[in-house]
């Protein structure tokens, strides 16, 4: 493997996990929002 294909498998490969870790966020604040819509919750403040 050349020095180039090295630094963009390396680079591939520490970008991974903070992208799975932030689409997982992104996904669950998501979902959470979504099912709060369905089953109309809203926040205490509000009145």
């Amino acid at each position: 493997m050349s020095s180039l294909e090295w630094l963009i498998w390396n680079i591939l490969g520490y970008a991974t996990m903070p992208m799975i870790f932030l689409a997982g966020f992104a996904g669950t604040a998501l979902v959470a929002c979504i099912l709060m819509d369905l089953f109309k919750i809203k926040s205490i403040s509000e009145e």
